[in-house]
């Protein structure tokens, strides 16, 4: 709704104007953040903060603008939940952290999108879009000294204190099954991890990655490559401020789920005896290469810069966070995996038939 005009711009206004200098202006949420990012050419930065200053102050929401939106919003609703390896993860995410809002959907349930107005709207806008609790990060052809200024010509009547504090997310783990009729069987287990800024954070990365990192990592070795059981497995790690959730993605035929819960099993449970130098420095190798390419893009260099600020309240360098994963040894990585998987375990599955009695490690 940001997007759909304000007191000095249509909804229409908004988007030529970015466009008619050839740039690119859009916005996204994660479980914790929202994010209002513009593409332009450097010439046309002043231009750009003016715009999304404009729309983060100055948005009307109006009421004919809010039910378009809402239609649309509920149509991409209706896409997710028709979407099984999309509607898997919101459901492992409820399952980890049941009853709070860590554990919500994103996109919302259909009862409150259908009923939200324009007045609430502008009240969760004055709350939490406020100063104390914004970042503001460029990359690319930029003057820092002139972004400030800019910065605090554009976005002078921002609240400067919040309203209201986050609620603390708190790991609990569980099950949730999604019975449907369909051809592959999406599978999701996990335990708890790391919140963000943790020190051992590059150590969980570098397990995550020798785990189900890539084409050369253990689980795609054990069970796709040596016994095509699945088309799809890997691992992830997703931190937030107060927890983290590591996972394990698994896409296969309903029948073969007896099959690979023992081997995934197997993978976790293997590593004491097994850690080479060799598969510890790839893993490494594949992290810092992954950080050294991201750079090249800007918009991938901006999201880390702000990430960076909300975590650690400063920019960290690529040769500190190498630094950081260079300094990772076997005994991190096995201290590392006995306290991740000894964890009360998650488990989310879609698909076909009944599958409780089997989502155990």
């Amino acid at each position: 709704m940001a997007f759909k005009g304000t007191h000095n711009r249509t909804a229409a206004q908004i988007a030529t104007e970015i466009e008619d200098v050839g740039g690119y202006l859009n916005a996204y949420t994660s479980r914790e953040t929202t994010a209002y990012h513009a593409r332009i050419l450097a010439e046309n930065v002043p231009h750009a903060t003016e715009i999304i200053g404009d729309i983060l102050q100055n948005s009307t929401f109006d009421e004919d603008e809010v039910e378009k939106e809402r239609a649309v919003i509920l149509q991409e609703i209706h896409q997710s939940q028709d979407t099984p390896d999309d509607i898997i993860f919101e459901n492992f995410q409820q399952a980890a952290f049941p009853d709070q809002p860590l554990g919500r959907s994103i996109l919302g349930p259909e009862s409150i999108i259908s009923q939200v107005n324009s007045d609430q709207l502008k009240k969760y806008m004055s709350d939490h879009y406020t100063a104390s609790r914004m970042v503001f990060a460029a990359t690319g052809g930029v003057d820092h000294d002139h972004l400030v200024k800019l910065c605090e010509t554009h976005f002078a009547n921002l609240p400067t204190t919040a309203q209201s504090e986050a609620h603390p997310g708190t790991y609990q783990g569980g099950q949730h099954v999604d019975t449907r009729n369909s051809e592959q069987m999406h599978l999701l287990m996990g335990f708890e991890s790391l919140k963000q800024g943790h020190p051992d954070y590059f150590t969980l990365a570098v397990l995550s990655s020798l785990l189900g990192g890539g084409m050369s990592s253990r689980l795609f070795q054990e069970i796709r490559e040596k016994r095509g059981l699945v088309y799809s497995i890997y691992s992830f790690n997703s931190s937030f401020r107060d927890t983290g959730l590591f996972g394990i993605y698994a896409g296969t035929a309903p029948d073969k789920v007896t099959d690979i819960m023992p081997l995934i099993s197997g993978v976790l449970n293997e590593l004491e005896g097994t850690l080479s130098n060799k598969e510890i420095e790839r893993n490494k190798a594949q992290l810092k290469a992954g950080l050294m390419m991201g750079l090249e893009s800007t918009t991938a260099r901006c999201e880390q810069l702000a990430n960076h600020m909300l975590t650690h309240g400063k920019p960290l360098t690529p040769q500190n966070i190498m630094n950081k994963v260079d300094a990772v040894s076997s005994d991190h990585i096995l201290t590392m995996a006995s306290k991740l998987f000894s964890s009360e375990p998650t488990f989310a599955a879609v698909g076909p038939g009944d599958l409780k009695g089997h989502l155990v490690l």
